[in-house]
């Protein structure tokens, strides 16, 4: 299994991005799916985070009502559409799956087997 994540770049505040995670393997559709970010200097947080069947998901308040988790089985991908950005949000964005989970476990990095190589987001102010 493998999860390539892609659209990171430089933004202004207040502009949007949109990140992909392309995953590879036929079950993609069995997978519960995480974003996930590290910035400098501190410690790899939870983002957001979708179940497999895509009826649940779960956002950090800090993304709340600005970040929306959604996801195309057909397509194998997970998307992270990004508005409102803000300083705050500079990091490196990762992707991460994994067989389904219980819902308590959802938003921990350690429930996830995959993980994305990773995509700059970077916001200037």
């Amino acid at each position: 299994v493998q999860l390539q994540a892609s659209g990171g770049g430089l933004v202004q505040a207040g502009g949007s991005l949109r990140l992909s995670c392309a995953a590879s393997g036929r079950t993609f559709r069995d997978w519960d799916m995480g974003w996930f970010r590290q910035a400098p200097g501190k410690e790899r947080e939870f983002v957001a985070c979708m179940r497999y069947s895509g009826d649940t998901t779960i956002y950090a308040n800090s993304v709340k009502g600005r970040f929306t988790i959604s996801r195309d089985n057909a397509k194998n991908t997970a998307y992270l559409q990004m508005n409102s950005l803000n300083p705050d949000d500079t990091a490196v964005y990762y992707c991460a799956a994994t067989p389904r989970v219980a819902y308590s476990a959802l938003a921990q990095s350690s429930s996830y087997k995959y993980w994305g190589q990773g995509t700059l987001v970077t916001v200037s102010s």
